[in-house]
């Protein structure tokens, strides 16, 4: 964690990121614009508290709280595991169960960066030959899915899932200050292509992903599952993506593929 620039510095580029004033943040916070002008420039240091205060009406995430607090001389206060720690082995059991109680559907785990945790044995359909480099930890599934070495090439509608994935990496990276996702999102727009999308079908729910697979054209929709109210930086920044089927042949699918590891385990 770096803390070498002040806590007022900080705390000034949240509240540029957020697009408030100082004013707006002071009624926000009931505290005097004066304080958080002093607090800004240095003149006064604020204490665990009025960090805490804040940071939540910034909606600053934990990690980056933990740094504020550090930036004016104070000890962190939110919790920040491994997921391997033992003292999480109760939510790496829940997120084991909502992976195995997707299948035989796809479902994953990633971290605040999209990089991948684990998953159910259905994430093949996303691994078919892929680049074995893409493959190495830490898996990056926004490049997975749009690099040229991935699963791209397979995506029967790739500029329309590029065109809903990048301004949702674009928005994380505003929301978030992380300079790795800023990079990555760099990355991801030199993969194109870079024609307009068609626009969505009006049937559709919610933003099909179409790919090819084993000589089939599988169609999903999926679904992003974060911790409501998580008290550990480690848990606040997982989700959990589980892909549903967007069609009858999709179902029948992986419902044949189901019977089928059925009988030769039978």
């Amino acid at each position: 964690m770096t803390h070498d620039r002040p806590v007022g510095e900080l705390l000034r580029e949240w509240r540029h990121r957020r697009g408030l004033s100082q004013l707006d943040l002071a009624l926000q916070a009931e505290v005097s614009a004066r304080h958080v002008s002093f607090v800004e420039t240095g003149r006064t240091i604020p204490s665990s508290p009025m960090v805490m205060r804040l940071a939540e009406h910034l909606g600053v995430p934990l990690r980056e709280r933990n740094r504020l607090l550090v930036a004016a001389g104070h000890a962190p206060v939110v919790r920040e595991r491994p997921l391997e720690d033992p003292q999480l082995a109760s939510a790496r059991h829940v997120l084991e169960q909502i992976l195995r109680g997707h299948e035989p559907y796809p479902a994953l785990v990633v971290d605040r960066r999209w990089n991948l945790l684990f998953a159910n044995a259905a994430i093949d359909v996303f691994l078919e030959d892929v680049d074995a480099a893409l493959l190495r930890p830490p898996v990056n599934m926004m490049r997975l899915g749009l690099h040229p070495g991935g699963f791209a090439p397979r995506l029967r509608n790739l500029g329309q899932v590029r065109a809903f994935l990048l301004p949702r990496l674009a928005r994380q990276v505003a929301r978030t200050g992380d300079a790795e996702l800023s990079a990555l999102y760099e990355e991801l727009l030199t993969y194109g292509p870079d024609a307009d999308p068609p626009p969505p079908d009006p049937a559709d729910i919610a933003l099909p992903i179409r790919i090819r697979h084993r000589g089939a054209e599988l169609c999903f929709v999926n679904t992003i599952t974060t911790f409501g109210a998580a008290f550990d930086v480690t848990l606040e920044e997982i989700a959990v993506e589980a892909y549903f089927p967007a069609d009858d042949d999709t179902t029948r699918f992986f419902r044949t593929k189901a019977d089928n590891l059925r009988d030769r385990g039978a």
